[in-house]
């Protein structure tokens, strides 16, 4: 599958979900869908579909969003200086949605790294779904919880 952003998905977006992938915004924390979502699958980014996460990473940090403690595939890290403070920001690898933070406050025993991530930028692919919208692939990653 060919993942990439483009115009015709752009203009799909929310105003919330542009705001936070194409301008680079935060979603106000314990306001996103995903943030006390635990159903097995995968999230995607909503722009480009390229898979990111897996339910079986994610855990719950208190801290208001959606956290990982591990990438699928597709994230990119850069630098992030502003609201002055250095973080390490996360991007979609394809779409270069702005995903959210990574923070090195993550579950020890899996690495030590909370992916911080914006509910907005993503859309969710449930496990009984996932073959048939083509990410059968990523079944193995999935587990019941």
């Amino acid at each position: 599958m060919t993942y990439q952003k483009n115009a015709d998905a752009v203009s799909k977006l929310t105003p919330e979900q542009y705001r936070v992938t194409q301008q680079s915004g935060t979603e106000r924390p314990f306001t996103g869908e995903y943030d006390k979502h635990y159903e097995p699958g995968i999230y995607v980014d909503v722009v480009s579909g390229e898979p990111l996460f897996a339910s079986s990473a994610k855990f719950n940090s208190g801290s208001g969003w959606p956290s990982f403690t591990k990438p699928i595939d597709n994230v990119t890290e850069h630098v992030d200086v502003s609201h002055g403070m250095r973080r390490v920001e996360v991007r979609s690898k394809h779409g270069d949605s702005h995903l959210g933070h990574v923070f090195p406050d993550g579950p020890r025993d899996q690495g030590g790294m909370r992916y911080c991530i914006n509910s907005a930028s993503l859309r969710f692919v449930p496990k009984a779904e996932m073959e048939a919208q083509g990410y059968g692939q990523y079944l193995n990653q999935v587990e019941d919880k």
